[in-house]
């Protein structure tokens, strides 16, 4: 178990000392990687910023979702999912979550352009991987960037999960792989929904 995500950041950070020194940048999912994020940036003595993708949600269930986008259009969905879904309503929710993308970098990140990563090694981090789909639109959004390595940091997700992000990334670093494992928020003591407010505090401690 971790305490909060204060805590699951410092052992992330600690798991990650071997990049320390290195020509890397930290990109946190957010809301819930930020502090994570920030806690991996502080150990390894490395800049930090925000990539923003969401998930893309089932219409009649926003918990589960059918895929990912990312803001530079990076997108993945489930395959067969246009047999669940017609492709006007993909469509639909493709828009909304490209708009909430817009206003969270508008909100989070000042309206700033996402640093430049071409030929570094990015770690993107999140505070978990429940299903993969978010952080398989980052890993897209990446790539296109020119990103020399991507790796994915996160403090748990499930084995088979873990594994699909094998398929994608250049290293995968995970602390916690339970073997029942439901959801992101099972490992931690203290989990709440991170706040706009929280994030942009969180992101103000590096000026």
């Amino acid at each position: 178990m971790f305490r909060d995500r204060t805590d699951a950041g410092r052992r992330l950070g600690r798991a990650l000392e071997k990049y320390r020194g290195e020509d890397v940048m930290v990109l946190a999912i957010p809301c819930g990687g930020a502090e994570i994020g920030y806690q991996v940036a502080k150990a390894l003595g490395a800049p930090l910023s925000l990539i923003i993708s969401r998930k893309l949600p089932f219409p009649d269930n926003p918990e589960s979702g059918f895929g990912a986008v990312s803001e530079d259009g990076s997108s993945f969905l489930v395959p067969g999912i246009e047999s669940w879904l017609p492709g006007e309503a993909i469509a639909e929710i493709i828009a909304r979550q490209t708009a909430e993308i817009q206003r969270r970098i508008r909100v989070l990140r000042g309206g700033q352009e996402l640093p430049v990563i071409r030929g570094k090694t990015v770690i993107l981090v999140d505070d978990g991987i429940a299903m993969g789909s978010t952080m398989r639109a980052s890993v897209a959004c990446c790539r296109n960037r020119g990103a020399k390595n991507v790796l994915i940091a996160v403090p748990v997700t499930g084995p088979a999960t873990a594994d699909e992000m094998k398929k994608i990334a250049d290293d995968v670093i995970v602390l916690e792989m339970p073997t029942y494992f439901r959801a992101v928020a099972q490992v931690y003591e203290m989990w709440y929904d991170v706040s706009d407010e929280e994030v942009i505090d969180i992101m103000s401690r590096q000026s």
